[in-house]
């Protein structure tokens, strides 16, 4: 799970992180409560079932404020957990790890969250062969742990950015003129990535068709409509459908035949997952 990572600098994020927390002081309350030498030993443990992600990430944090952090890792991302479940043990130095509790918890408890909230989608298409999509629609900054976050749940990710491939939404469809215009100039461009293109309307199936287009997205179409467009489509490019999917709604739009199903709400509005960090007497 790890290799997901290759687009996020964990040290980078960790510091900026941190010093979105401890500002220019650090953290006041544990400098004059706590001895400079103490020693913490902690559990971080989770209190909702859920789908872990982030664990690496999370050490990251704990070791920019103690390089010298000892962390025993009793889970990986991706593994299903219970209330009471210990995620990892650390032991540092008192000040660092407590300085860092909340931010490296923060980023735990955010990334199980969406790994989470993404198994109940991917639980509702079993059967199906049809496969859960992420968007763009993420958090600014923390696109790449987010994504990371998805295929822990078992989704899989659609571009990481904007360079990554070509999709061909109704604006540009617009600007162009229409979708085989736009569809044509894509193609013309010779670039070497996938051309998928934004279908609102039955209608618009053909032209992108017969330009040339790899695979479609139909945008907040009907199950109907979606029947027909897999009807239309017969299996010549992949389809992929979107737009207000909810976990009532995926299984009956994947059960239309279509090859994906992309849900903006995984990154955008997964709730946070219960995470603590709880002192351990030794």
């Amino acid at each position: 799970m790890r290799d997901e990572l290759e687009y996020a600098d964990l040290a980078e994020f960790a510091v900026n992180i941190l010093r979105e927390d401890l500002g220019s002081g650090g953290d006041v309350t544990s400098r004059v409560t706590i001895e400079e030498t103490a020693r913490l030993t902690a559990a971080v443990v989770s209190r909702d079932r859920l789908v872990l992600a982030g664990i690496h990430a999370a050490v990251a944090v704990f070791r920019e404020m103690d390089p010298e952090l000892k962390a025993d890792l009793l889970c990986k991302d991706g593994d299903r957990l219970e209330p009471g479940d210990a995620i990892m043990r650390v032991h540092g130095n008192a000040r660092a790890l407590l300085g860092a509790e909340r931010s490296a918890l923060n980023v735990l408890q955010h990334l199980s969250g969406i790994a989470t909230l993404t198994s109940q989608y991917v639980e509702k298409l079993e059967g199906t062969g049809c496969v859960l999509l992420d968007t763009r629609k993420t958090t600014p900054g923390l696109r790449a742990l987010e994504k990371y976050a998805v295929r822990a749940g078992g989704g899989a990710n659609h571009r990481m950015r904007l360079d990554d491939g070509i999709l061909i939404k109704d604006n540009h469809v617009a600007q162009c003129g229409g979708v085989e215009m736009a569809v044509r100039a894509a193609k013309a461009a010779a670039t070497g990535l996938e051309v998928q293109v934004e279908v609102d309307t039955l209608e618009q199936i053909g032209p992108a068709l017969d330009a040339g287009a790899d695979r479609l997205l139909c945008d907040n179409m009907s199950v109907a409509e979606l029947v027909q467009a897999v009807r239309i489509v017969a299996g010549r490019v992949p389809i992929e459908a979107s737009g207000g999917v909810t976990l009532e709604t995926i299984r009956t739009i994947a059960e239309t035949g279509v090859d994906f199903v992309s849900v903006g709400r995984i990154t955008q509005s997964a709730p946070a997952a219960d995470i603590g960090l709880d002192y351990v007497f030794c």
